[in-house]
């Protein structure tokens, strides 16, 4: 009759009371109330007699309606025929009886199959089963006070590895954790040593994780990010996407894979450059049965291509006889005929089942040897065991259990089994068998040619970055240097042209000295341009660091010497025609070079501060990542190399702050001299030119350069061509028209070396009359000069005395067109007889012509006294007849008082109408009339 609901409840109290004791250590007195309730008392003789039965309590769900049924169905026909084939076997003396509780997957009715076997059942040497992970570690954890060893042959979760909590359990089927040994020889394989992982949120999985985050670490194998996701795992494959984790490892069930992999197809996360790595113990055609997501099918087997799987070997590949005597392909055979006659699904853990009940029949046997060589060696003939030394000798001989079997090497370490772990790989729909790794051994075996990944080779384990130098392109290195090198033979040939006619007076004239200067800056920066060209494509780190320093110098002194060179011919020019108080003075070449050396000066004080204080040193930008532009699974981080120091702001600012004031008092020298026209002096207004030039060309230069920094192509082109265009112009307009003009009209020096001063004059200048002689450094020059300057104005004194003469015949023959005369010929006859600042020292001349055109001006031709209106035109005082008289008188007094003035008559003849011959016509100016100027 069947208990009642009450007597159940009751027996299930008192049955957790009974485990709870027997953890406790007080199983003995309990066994003994359970063995003497149920009758089924037992002594501990069964070793002594032969051909014993032995009984094995089974506990497994078998149940079809319970969880994990399916494993156990398909187990039975493997139990029975390795019973079978022990007893065949004939090398055992006592045969095993197995006897099946059915624990339903279910924590109460597993306690209760197994108090029912306890209590009820026969004496039971060792358990066998465990399927369920929830019933195996209830029963488990208590069968040390059982003294009972319990093997298991499905049981895979990581947690029944802990021998402290259970010390009496066994497995033959690996656990969850033993792939992970296998997982980091595989990654070793490959050399991935960055890796990932995603990890569904419960605990059988996160177990393994920890575990395998322990073998990793000891591997040394970066975990770049480890995610873990209940639902929803979109989120965390999009963050292992964001940290560059090309190679995952996932611990999930089939349900979730097929959202990691509809997520990963979203993002793109397949093909050549990722590879997955799951778990193997997945259903056959899981992503058709467990698809859940919005992603089709195709979608998820193109995201599936290429993944690998790792789980156990069921059964060992080996064409080797095991301890049944067959190989583990003939054992699959029988397996096969027997589950199709009870009609049963097969199962995965079919071999380990066959082999756990193998391990029990060698364990059993190897304890009846030990007993009963202890009862033949015991002196007192009074040999007697308990269940406490069984149970003891039952452990020590499973750790030493070490067989082939059908799933291969039977090994224990731990309690935990050394088994085989094979990879396989699904390759167009299908998984395929790509290799094993042999725990025992630790030895990984891939078949060869069976692994394919997507691309060329296998997936990097991050996206590996390639530095790349942007560096000078040699052809475009090529063009400027080319470029370069024509303007330093240029450079060249106009030294050499300035040297060999140093004593020509046209070069003479221009200051060769300064000349030679102006081509020596113009070199120094051209050479600059090889430098700035080198970077560490050419030269080591160490060298680089030099060129920093020796490039900077060179433009430095370079700019200064050029640019000084011509700044102090200017500020010569500018001093002779603008400054009145460097009248009479001598402005030599050697004060020229004085003011270029304090230039020099102040740049070597600066450069060598810079190199002592902070001296310049390689650094290196780097730049954002780009992709390989041959296609390539790597990416490339541009860098450049830049030479800098730890203040260089300050002292850029430094430089450029004092260039800058050079450039502007430079650009506005030329600017003040840009309409001095100069024969003598014939290039003041071509440095004016170049002044200009370089102070727009380096501003330009300046600052494009510093906005192109991180495009060394385009920085160097701008850069280099400044330089030459700043160069080339200043020696083309220094040199390029003395070149002419010596080729064209050799006695230039000497010949029409005219005053042409044609300066806008100011305001406050415009009452003011300025007499401005240019003269040469040498006597002869000068003379040349004041002759021709005496010939040219000889000639406009014959102008004058024609246009005197026309207006007197005006005055006689049309009386009366007097008041015309009076009023508008006043200011035409004073302009005649006006002759404008033609030089600072004819003073004298000046004073005289003066005195004689301003005498008595109004009372001679513009005003009248008022007393006088009224009075008839013969008592005016301005009537023709006195305009006529005074005309006759005084033009020939002018005429003669200006003659000295040109080099004619002195004015000392007491005849104004004396023979020219009688003045010296090239006698030497008096000292006051001579301003001494240095040639330019």
């Amino acid at each position: 009759m069947a208990p009642s609901r009450r007597e159940c409840r009751w027996e299930m109290l008192f049955l957790s009371g009974c485990l709870l004791l027997a953890a406790w250590g007080f199983q003995p007195a309990l066994s003994k109330v359970c063995n003497d309730y149920s009758r089924h008392g037992q002594d501990n003789t069964w070793y002594m007699r032969d051909g014993e039965n032995l009984p094995i309590m089974v506990l497994m769900p078998m149940n079809e309606s319970a969880l994990m049924s399916s494993i156990s169905q398909g187990i039975e026909p493997a139990v029975q025929l390795a019973i079978q084939h022990i007893r065949e076997s004939r090398q055992y003396s006592f045969s095993l009886i197995t006897k099946i509780y059915d624990t339903e997957c279910d924590n109460a009715k597993g306690l209760r199959a197994f108090f029912d076997a306890i209590c009820y059942g026969p004496k039971h040497l060792m358990i066998f089963g465990g399927v369920c992970p929830s019933v195996t570690s209830i029963i488990a954890e208590s069968l040390e006070g059982w003294n009972l060893v319990q093997l298991s042959f499905a049981a895979t979760t990581p947690v029944l590895a802990d021998k402290k909590k259970y010390p009496n359990f066994f497995r033959t089927v690996p656990s969850d954790n033993a792939v992970n040994p296998a997982v980091v020889k595989f990654l070793n394989y490959y050399n991935w040593s960055r890796v990932g992982t995603l990890t569904q949120d419960v605990q059988r999985f996160s177990e393994v994780r920890n575990d395998l985050t322990n073998e990793l670490e000891k591997a040394d194998i970066q975990i770049a990010d480890t995610e873990s996701f209940s639902n929803d795992p979109c989120v965390n494959v999009k963050k292992l996407k964001d940290n560059d984790v090309r190679i995952i490892i996932g611990q999930f069930d089939e349900n979730l894979a097929s959202k990691v992999f509809c997520c990963a197809y979203n993002l793109n996360m397949y093909g050549s450059k990722y590879q997955w790595i799951i778990p193997g113990w997945y259903q056959g055609n899981w992503w058709e049965q467990a698809n859940s997501t919005n992603c089709t099918t195709k979608k998820l087997l193109t995201a599936m291509e290429g993944y690998i799987s790792v789980d156990f070997e069921p059964l060992s590949a080996k064409q080797i006889k095991g301890i049944s005597g067959r190989t583990p392909q003939e054992y699959e055979r029988e397996y096969s005929r027997e589950r199709e006659q009870k009609g049963v699904e097969p199962s995965k853990f079919h071999g380990f089942a066959y082999d756990g009940i193998w391990v029990i029949a060698k364990t059993l046997n190897r304890v009846m040897e030990l007993l009963r060589h202890k009862e033949r060696h015991d002196i007192y003939r009074n040999f007697t065991v308990d269940d406490h030394e069984v149970g003891k000798m039952v452990l020590d001989v499973m750790n030493e259990t070490n067989f082939f079997g059908v799933t291969g090497q039977v090994m224990f370490r731990n309690g935990e089994r050394m088994g085989t772990i094979k990879f396989t790989q699904f390759q167009e729909g299908q998984e395929v068998k790509v290799g094993e790794y042999n725990a025992i051994a630790d030895i990984l075996d891939l078949i060869n040619d069976t692994i394919r990944f997507q691309g060329l080779e296998p997936p990097k384990d991050r996206t590996f970055v390639r530095l790349q130098r942007r560096h000078i392109n040699v052809p475009l290195y090529s063009i400027l240097s080319t470029i370069t090198i024509l303007g330093m033979l240029m450079a060249g040939a106009f030294l050499f042209f300035n040297i060999k006619n140093r004593n020509h007076r046209l070069i003479k004239m221009s200051s060769p000295y300064m000349n030679n200067l102006i081509i020596l800056g113009g070199m120094l920066s051209y050479a600059s341009i090889f430098l700035f060209g080198l970077d560490g494509s050419f030269v080591s780190d160490k060298e680089f660091e030099t060129l920093c320093t020796v490039r900077t110098w060179i433009l430095i002194v370079g700019y200064t010497t050029a640019f000084g060179a011509m700044f102090a011919k200017t500020w010569r020019v500018h001093a002779i025609f603008k400054n009145v108080k460097m009248k009479k003075k001598i402005i030599k070449d050697q004060k020229l070079l004085i003011i270029v050396g304090g230039m020099l000066l102040i740049d070597l004080c600066i450069l060598i501060c810079w190199q002592i204080v902070d001296p310049l040193k390689r650094t290196v930008e780097e730049y954002s990542l780009e992709a390989d532009p041959q296609g390539r699974d790597i990416a490339i981080r541009p860098f450049l190399e830049h030479c800098e120091n730890t203040h260089m702001t300050i002292w850029l600012g430094i430089v450029y702050a004092y260039k800058g004031l050079l450039m502007l008092f430079g650009c506005f020298l030329a600017w003040e001299t840009r309409n001095v026209s100069i024969p003598a002096l014939n290039d003041s207004k071509y440095i004016g030119m170049s002044v200009y030039n370089v102070g727009i060309m380096c501003i330009i230069g300046a600052a494009v350069s510093f906005l192109t920094r991180d495009q060394p192509n385009v920085q160097f082109c701008i850069v280099a061509l400044v330089i030459i265009f700043c160069s080339t112009i200043t020696l083309c307009l220094v040199f390029v028209p003395k070149l002419i003009t010596m080729r064209t009209n050799p006695d230039a020096a000497t010949q029409n070396r005219r005053l042409k001063f044609t300066q806008n004059q100011k305001k406050e200048d415009s009452k003011t009359s300025t007499s401005v002689t240019s003269v040469n450094q040498t006597n002869t020059s000068r003379l040349d000069s004041l002759q021709t300057d005496n010939h040219r104005l000889r000639m406009r004194i014959t102008e004058l005395d024609k246009d005197l003469e026309e207006v007197t015949m005006q005055l006689q023959d049309t009386p009366e067109k007097t008041p015309y005369i009076k009023q508008n010929h006043y200011q035409d006859i004073n302009n005649i007889l006006s002759i404008r600042n033609f030089t600072d020292g004819k003073d004298g001349e000046k004073t005289v012509l003066r005195n004689h055109l301003e005498q008595k001006p109004q009372a001679q031709w513009g005003s009248m006294d008022p007393s006088r209106i009224n009075r008839g035109p013969l008592e005016d005082i301005n009537s023709p007849e006195h305009i006529q008289r005074r005309l006759s008188l005084q033009l020939p007094i002018l005429h003669h008082a200006y003659l000295p003035s040109i080099g004619g008559v002195d004015a000392s003849c007491s005849s104004p109408t004396g023979s020219p011959a009688s003045s010296p016509r090239h006698r030497h100016m008096p000292p006051s009339y001579r301003v001494m100027v240095s040639g330019l």
